[in-house]
This record gives structure tokens, sequence and C-alpha cells, in this order.
């Protein structure tokens, strides 16, 4: 098994990263550690959105606000595990901690029925987010930290690539067992993929950091507050945190539409269990796409600000065809698919295959401390923020008559300012600087580190 070497005390400017040769080892470990991230993610996913499916869309600023006052109560939380202990003891805590909670969950959706969905629904949709937080944040924080800036964008879009493949065998797996078995034992399954991924992560963290191997013991140290306190002082942060509003509003636009209408269309569980399930597979298929091709070009070839634009100018297309034409049905080889789902998969495709590559790409060039607790704040509260604003304006909106062809038009309009604000944080001053960016097997130069 080829082994980080140990680097020298002290390293010339220009010398070589000792860990460069190990590049290929640590992004195949990274790239299948978050297949079964992902895996384990997208069985779990499918749950969750069958309950928001079975209460419809006026009960997500009801979920969406719980899971934001819950991040805020944990975002310190989070800030002092990060600053007290390290890297390789956090990623084993907090897994392991998920695992525990997954088992935990199978009886509460035993008796779904009498617990009913609205009630269940709010607990385990915040429970999501909160995986979310410390698991799949939590990965690419790590991500950033054992990579240079120059790695990041040859290496992510691969990386990537191994999730989006989890994103599509953990519901092709569901939509196999979820008829067989039911939606309860299918988080014993999920929580056994998150082990294996567990035992991959421990291993990069102590065999293969190509930045500086000697820091996976240490501290990252600082304040428990530091999340919150960054977002004001770094503009990236702030770019940042605007384009998870924006951006993500998005997402959450359709997904509260598409609430609606599984409401009305599939009032049983598992066929909204399914339909989600079909429409994870389809974004996910498209992110996949994206990765292989048009992701790694533009991050290489153009860099990071390009891989931002891009997905705001789709989703801008997207809004405004659903403007002008409604939200009627479309056919797609032979099948009637609504346009909503069309407008969701296509968004949420670009965010997955697109935007997230580039965003975490670029927080290889913050500190540490910015990588881990300002990320996770911007990834979960700032992100839950805006899912409590996009969806109770959707309520609101709904009261006073709006049809989805309007709600589409103020979104594309959002698209448009996202547009800009994403080709603003791809050039952001507090940056530090990039790598120039060579071929694989190549060693560039060793960056200042902050």
């Amino acid at each position: 098994m080829l082994v980080c070497p140990r680097p020298m005390l002290e390293t010339p400017v220009n010398a070589s990263p000792p860990a460069a040769a190990n590049e290929g080892l640590a992004s195949t470990l990274s790239a299948v550690a978050f297949f079964f991230v992902m895996t384990a993610y997208y069985i779990i996913r499918p749950v969750r959105d069958q309950l928001s499916g079975a209460v419809g869309s006026q009960s997500l600023p009801l979920f969406y606000g719980s899971t934001f006052v819950v991040m805020l109560l944990l975002t310190p939380a989070f800030g002092a595990l990060v600053a007290h202990y390290p890297r390789k003891r956090l990623l084993g805590w907090c897994y392991s901690f998920f695992i525990a909670c997954l088992v935990a969950f199978v009886p509460a959706f035993l008796a779904q029925d009498r617990i009913g969905a609205r009630a269940l629904g709010v607990v385990f949709f915040v429970w999501v987010s909160v995986f979310n937080l410390f698991v799949v944040s939590l990965f690419w924080s790590f991500m950033a930290d054992i990579f240079q800036s120059a790695q990041a964008r040859r290496v992510f879009p691969l990386i990537a690539l191994g999730g989006m493949a989890g994103a599509l065998f953990g519901p092709t797996l569901t939509k196999l067992l979820v008829t067989i078995i039911g939606v309860a034992p299918l988080l014993v399954l999920s929580a056994g993929m998150l082990l294996v991924a567990l035992g991959l992560l421990l291993t990069i963290s102590t065999r293969h950091d190509c930045r500086e191997p000697l820091r996976r013991d240490e501290v990252i140290g600082g304040s428990l507050w530091a999340g919150i306190k960054e977002l004001w002082t770094r503009p990236f942060l702030r770019y940042m945190a605007i384009l998870m509003v924006l951006g993500d509003g998005i997402g959450t636009l359709a997904y509260a539409l598409i609430a609606d209408y599984t409401k009305v269309h599939l009032p049983d569980r598992i066929a909204r269990t399914a339909f989600y399930n079909d429409l994870d597979l389809v974004t996910n298929l498209l992110g996949a796409v994206l990765q292989l091709t048009l992701t790694r070009w533009l991050l290489i070839r153009r860099g990071a600000a390009w891989a931002l634009v891009v997905p705001a100018l789709v989703n801008l297309v997207l809004l405004a065809s659903l403007a002008v034409t409604g939200a009627g049905d479309i056919t797609l080889f032979g099948a009637t698919i609504p346009l909503l789902a069309v407008t969701l998969a296509g968004s949420r495709g670009f965010a997955y295959g697109m935007t997230k590559p580039a965003t975490d790409a670029l927080y290889t060039r913050v500190p540490r401390e910015t990588r881990y607790k300002g990320k996770n704040f911007v990834e979960t509260a700032i992100w839950r923020f805006g899912d409590v604003v996009v969806t109770s304006g959707v309520t609101l909106l709904g009261a006073v008559g709006m049809a989805a062809g309007g709600m589409a038009a103020i979104g594309a309009g959002i698209s448009a300012l996202a547009t800009w604000v994403a080709a603003r944080a791809g050039r952001s001053p507090d940056l530090l600087p990039e790598q120039p960016s060579k071929p694989h097997g190549s060693q560039p130069a060793r960056p200042a580190e902050a």
C-alpha cells in the first residue's frame, strides 16, 4: 500500500508536496467512501420525502422552520467539537452517533400509522437535515482539508462521481426492496452503508492526507462561534451564503410544488416513496453525466467561477419555461411526467453535478477553521433559513391565488440574481492564491497555508 511520507520540518517554497504522489490512491479511496455515504443518505432520503408528500406543502414551513432552529442550536455544538477534537475522532464520533440513530428510528417507522405522518415527519425531517450536517457536509470539509487547491479541481469531480454512483445505487436498491421489506428495514441497511464509509474515512485520515499528514492529530481550535462570526467578516462566505439561499431556493420552490402534486395524485406511501425514488434516480443520473463530461472540463480549463455560473443560467431557463408554459404534464420517451418534476430534476442535477464540486474546490482556498465551521454553518443553518423563507413564501402566494407559473416567474428573477452572485463568489478577494493547474502526476508548488 502506498503511504504519504512524513514531510520535512522545513520545506522550500518551490518544493513539491511530499504527498502529491499519493493523490491517486487518496482520491480513489475517497470516491469509494463517498459512494457509501451517499448510498446511506439516498436510502433514507425517499423515506423522508414520502412523509412530506403525505402532508403537502402547507406543512413544509413547519418542517423547515424546526430544522432551522435546530441548526442554529447545533452550530455552536459542532463548533465546539471541531475546536476541541482532532478530525479523526470527530469523524468517528459523529458517524457512529448517526449509525446508532438510524437503528433507533426503526420502531418509529414500524408505528408510522399510529404516530402520524406529520408528527413523525417533523422529527425525521429535522434529523435527516442534522445528518446532512454531521455526515455529508463533514465529508466535504474533510476532503477540503486533505487535498490542495489544484488537486481538488482535478479529483473533486471524480470523488463527487463516486458519490453520484451511490446516489444512483441507493434509490435503485430502495426501489427494489421497499415493496418487499417495507420502509423501516431500509434504515438498518443505511446504517450498514454508513459504517463501511466510516472505516474508509478513518483509513484516509490516518494514511493518505495529501496536504499535511502531520495535521491529522492536530486540533483545529478556534472559537465555537467561528462559523457564525466568519459569515460577517469573510466576503467569500457571504457570497456562499447568498448563493445558497438563492440557488437552493429554486429547488425548494419546485420541491414544495411537487409535494402538493404527490399529495393529490399519490395518496399511498409506497407509491410516494417510489415516485421520489425515481425522481432521485433521474436527478443523480444527470449529475453523473455532468461530472463525467462538462464539470471537470470547466473546473480544470475555466475555473470554479464558471462552474458556479452555468447552473444558475440553467435554473433561469428552466423556470422561465415553467412560467411560460405552466405546470402541466409533458411526454418524454412515451411517459407522462409533471413539468415540475423536470424542473426539480434539472435544478438538482446541476446543483449536485456541477455547483457542489465547484464550491468544495473553492473551500480548499480558505483557512482550516473556515473549511469546517464556516462551511458547515452556510450549508446547514443558512441553507435551512432559505428553505423557511421559500416555503413560507409559497404558502403565502398560494393563499392569495398565485399559480405555479407565477411562482416560477419570480424564481426566474431570483436565478438571474444568483448568476451575478455566482460570478462574484468565484473571484472573492479573500480566497488564498490559486495554484496553477498541472496534469495529473505532476508536482505543483506548495501553497501558503493560512
